[in-house]
């Protein structure tokens, strides 16, 4: 029989202070919350203008962002805040000895159905995001964070969803 090693992670209570103490910074320091769908937008619309140039110069999409965002689209703050994230995440996972390439779920399913399920959530969360103005992280926690009523609106719609279809999903991590 395996040993189940025990991990030591943060407790959810002093992360939730801790992230609030982020979100009120970056407020306080760049007058805005922090958010995560900007910089994934910054780095689609760079690559299609990029690959199809004239594809950008046809649609509104593309052309109200560059035009709302001048010069480069990667020098946004938010894909610098982006890239630290995954620095910081790669970096926490190696000190803490949790870096491993492997494929979590349950045993009631395969790797290659998680991986899909996965790449379709983002997708789908993705989408989410651009209609909702904003991901759980720039629309729920930031907006939440000043006291908007679309934040806690937002957090109640994404844990609702959540909830509602939780139900029908289980079996692939329980």
């Amino acid at each position: 029989m395996s040993e189940v090693k025990k991990t030591k992670y943060l407790n959810p209570y002093v992360g939730g202070v801790l992230l609030g103490l982020v979100l009120l910074a970056a407020n306080f320091v760049s007058g805005r919350g922090l958010g995560a769908s900007g910089a994934i937008k910054s780095a689609v619309v760079t690559t299609v203008s990029s690959v199809m140039p004239s594809h950008v110069e046809n649609s509104a999409f593309y052309t109200e962002y560059k035009e709302s965002h001048p010069g480069n689209p990667m020098k946004s703050w938010l894909v610098f805040e982006m890239i630290g994230v995954l620095i910081g995440g790669f970096l926490s996972g190696a000190f803490a000895k949790r870096l491993k390439f492997k494929v979590e779920h349950s045993p009631k399913i395969t790797s290659k159905r998680r991986i899909i399920f996965a790449v379709l959530g983002g997708i789908l969360f993705g989408f989410g995001s651009q209609l909702g103005r904003g991901c759980t992280s720039g629309s729920a926690l930031s907006g939440m964070a000043v006291l908007s009523v679309g934040g806690f609106l937002t957090m109640a719609f994404i844990f609702g969803t959540a909830f509602a279809l939780a139900y029908f999903f289980r079996k692939n991590w329980i």
